[in-house]
């Protein structure tokens, strides 16, 4: 892997400094140039201009970097360009760039690399932080080999243009309208996508034709799914409409995919009783309720204290998908289990109250309003994270709920151990909950509403998964 060159180190641990850049963090950004300076060198990008540094978090994006730790490079890679104006307008182009600087490496064929006759550290997880430290390199010769990234659009100019306001303005115009995390997720990395494969052109020379373009490489090159082509579809129209300000047009040549109709999973009555059987709690109590008020994943872990009632046997739903609130009967046959794990919770408020905890978090500035409700009881997850989260900001302690991976591992397992011969998820149990209720002879009005849907054409999926009710039921011509 290269090594940094001395005098671009001590600037750049200058510049982590004066950026108050907290000092656990000053390796992760040292790491991240050394991972650009040796992806510019493999595939032999310009390491002076912006214009690598899409290309660089687009290979990030594909080694399964997450966002934080793509956005974490990009700074650290923009301070290192800063520090490249500064020499170059400084000092003078020399021949030994770890005395001088980097201006006589950007034409050069020969890059210092280390000699320790391995290959460079990947750009994925669990690659090794950089040593602290320079050691001593040598110039070799290194072939210059083919570009392997992704097909970019053919852009006229303005490439390598900054795109921090926009992505400043997406994020402000996703909170405003209080869409979900996941959603804002979703839509920054798709315009993240956009970005590398249009080069960094500058936002205001983007058109329709760079969407068509983009559209058409993930369905043809990439061979993506119809619901991805979609939801890039939908970002791209959310990132033109609301950032920038202009509207897509009629993009011709380009069809958005069309899903296919999907029939659900249904398991039956005995194979959900025997995947319960293989689940710990809390584990089998979250599937209960899944199952039992047919609930979201989200959903069931964002329960308070508050939304259950024992007395009317209710459960509220707040926030739902959309949100939309809505109630749904409690199960009876829970209810010990309930009340027993509503005990537990009481004990583990008392223990956090001694510790002198901040509390759970809330939603948007309730805390503001109501100081002292983050320790109220009945605003306490139902389903708990078992450890408590420290903030970065405020270094306090607070209680999150029970994460999602930790239940869909869980419920991964006891699906593999029960040997059913259905693939089932978080969400089966749901599917599962409209099916039986169909098969009782529920009407799909009451279903509709139950399950939260909008349009009740999204409830006749279900009718798909039982069989017909008719009086005349419905067989093949070989058994008449």
């Amino acid at each position: 892997m290269l090594a940094i060159p001395s005098r671009i180190q001590a600037r750049f641990e200058k510049y982590l400094e004066q950026r108050s850049i907290p000092k656990n963090l000053h390796a992760a950004y040292k790491k991240w140039l050394r991972y650009y300076l040796d992806f510019c060198r493999k595939y032999d990008f310009p390491i002076m201009r912006k214009e690598s540094l899409p290309n660089f978090i687009s290979k990030l994006n594909e080694k399964g970097q997450t966002n934080a730790q793509q956005e974490q490079a990009a700074k650290s890679i923009n301070l290192y360009y800063e520090i490249i104006e500064q020499v170059s307008h400084k000092t003078p182009t020399c021949k030994h760039a770890d005395s001088r600087g980097w201006a006589s490496l950007e034409n050069s064929k020969t890059l210092p690399i280390r000699e320790t006759g391995t290959k460079p550290a990947p750009y994925g997880k669990g690659a090794a932080a950089p040593s602290r430290g320079l050691t001593h390199t040598r110039n070799i010769p290194v072939p210059a080999p083919e570009p392997e990234l992704p097909e970019k659009a053919s852009i006229a100019s303005g490439q390598g243009a900054s795109w921090e306001t926009p992505f400043a303005s997406l994020e402000n115009e996703i909170r405003v309208r209080h869409y979900s995390p996941q959603t804002l997720k979703a839509y920054r990395g798709w315009t993240r996508k956009f970005q590398a494969f249009v080069h960094s052109k500058s936002p205001e020379m983007l058109s329709t034709d760079d969407v068509k373009a983009y559209l058409t490489y993930l369905a043809v090159k990439r061979n993506v799914s119809a619901s991805t082509q979609n939801q890039a579809f939908n970002s791209l129209l959310f990132f033109y409409r609301h950032v920038l300000k202009r509207e897509f047009g009629k993009i011709d040549g380009v069809v958005r995919a069309k899903r296919k109709p999907y029939i659900p999973v249904v398991l039956s009555r005995d194979e959900i009783d025997e995947v319960l059987k293989h689940l710990e709690p809390p584990y089998d109590l979250v599937v209960k309720l899944l199952y039992g008020c047919g609930l979201r994943l989200f959903e069931c872990l964002k329960i308070r204290l508050n939304c259950l009632n024992f007395d009317a046997r209710v459960l509220t739903i707040h926030d739902g998908k959309g949100k939309k609130d809505r109630t749904v009967p409690l199960p009876e046959k829970i209810l010990p289990e309930l009340r027993a794990h509503l005990e537990s919770l009481k004990k583990l408020h008392e223990q956090d109250l001694k510790r002198n905890y901040a509390g759970v978090f809330l939603l948007d500035a309730l805390e503001l309003k109501y100081k002292n409700a983050a320790k109220e009881f009945v605003r306490q997850w139902f389903f708990p994270a078992k450890q408590l989260t420290r903030e970065t900001d405020s270094g306090v302690y607070r209680r999150y709920h029970l994460h999602k991976t930790h239940v869909q591992k869980a419920i991964r397992r006891a699906v593999n151990k029960s040997k059913i011969c259905k693939r089932a998820t978080s969400h089966t149990f749901r599917h599962s909950f409209a099916g039986h209720l169909l098969q009782a002879n529920y009407d799909i009005r009451t279903i509709q509403e139950l399950l939260g849907h909008s349009d009740v054409r999204t409830t006749m999926i279900y009718t798909h998964t039982i069989k017909s009710q008719t009086l005349k039921e419905a067989k093949s011509p070989l058994d008449f």
